[in-house]
């Protein structure tokens, strides 16, 4: 297993980092390697930002030391969204198989959390979340044709989008984790514009289907004090609750994005005017 934290940063630490300490603060780019399972564990609301990619041989999710917990979900819930080719996870002996784009949602009390592909020259990657949890829920897979459908944006303005809200509120119960899958249009390039605060959540993004050569500068800071970090495919990044988060790609692409805090009511923003960003 590969393991690594992060600590949470006010936005006057922000204004002092150069590119270096900016991408090494907020950048999680260890994400999908082949066997292994990667985790971020972020101090902004105890999130943790994973991959599971089972090629030669199954998964298992196992606990780490700073949850001081006997297993991984004993007081924990778990979002996986599968990126790559067919796979299936066995939660407590139940095997849920997940298409590309499929969803799972685990609630916490779970011991066992399996991951594995059907077909080892083309394996599943599994993206993943986790939140802490107070009570136990339903496991629930959620499929792209059950997610809620949003069309947002225009091609006019750069940033027409389909956003698939898939384990959220409506769809699955869970304590307070969140996550969908936002889907750009040919010729959009711009996501979750004009950009947002939410100071009541942090939430992370998850980059994916950039094509090759291809890359995302996603926007983050205070609406008046922005920085940017170039991204590529299957990079994630962890956005504090008083920073915006958008981004703007050199083609058009997808990401899941991931959340968790105070509610659990998606449209508890702040926007920031575009006129007024800096």
């Amino acid at each position: 297993m590969i393991y690594s934290k992060r600590y949470a940063s006010s936005p006057k630490e922000v204004k002092q980092m150069d590119t270096d300490t900016l991408r090494e603060t907020f950048l999680i780019n260890d994400l999908m390697q082949e066997d292994e399972i990667s985790l971020t564990y972020s101090h902004y609301d105890r999130y943790i930002a994973g991959s599971a990619v089972p090629k030669k041989k199954e998964l298992k999710l196992e606990t780490v030391d700073l949850l001081k917990a006997e297993y991984f979900l004993e007081r924990r819930e778990l979002g996986i969204i599968n990126v790559g080719a067919k796979g299936s996870v066995s939660v407590d002996g139940e095997t849920y198989t997940l298409e590309h784009k499929e969803a799972l949602y685990i609630g916490c009390g779970k011991k066992d959390v399996v991951f594995k592909s059907e077909d080892s020259t083309s394996p599943a990657k599994f993206y993943f979340n986790s939140a802490p949890a107070h009570k136990e829920l339903p496991t629930k897979k959620v499929g792209m044709q059950e997610a809620n459908k949003l069309e947002l944006g225009s091609l006019e303005t750069a940033n027409h989008r389909t956003v698939n809200q898939l384990i959220i509120g409506g769809i699955v119960e869970t304590c307070q984790l969140q996550m969908g899958l936002t889907e750009l249009k040919t010729g959009s390039v711009w996501n979750t514009m004009p950009a947002h605060v939410h100071d009541r959540r942090m939430e992370i993004y998850f980059y994916l289907d950039i094509p090759e050569e291809q890359a995302v500068c996603h926007f983050m800071g205070e609406p008046q004090e922005t920085r940017h970090v170039w991204m590529h495919n299957h990079q994630a990044i962890i956005s504090p609750p008083w920073s915006i988060h958008a981004g703007s790609g050199t083609s058009n692409y997808s990401f899941i994005w991931g959340m968790a805090g105070e509610n659990l009511d998606y449209a508890d923003m702040d926007i920031a005017k575009i006129k007024e960003l800096r």
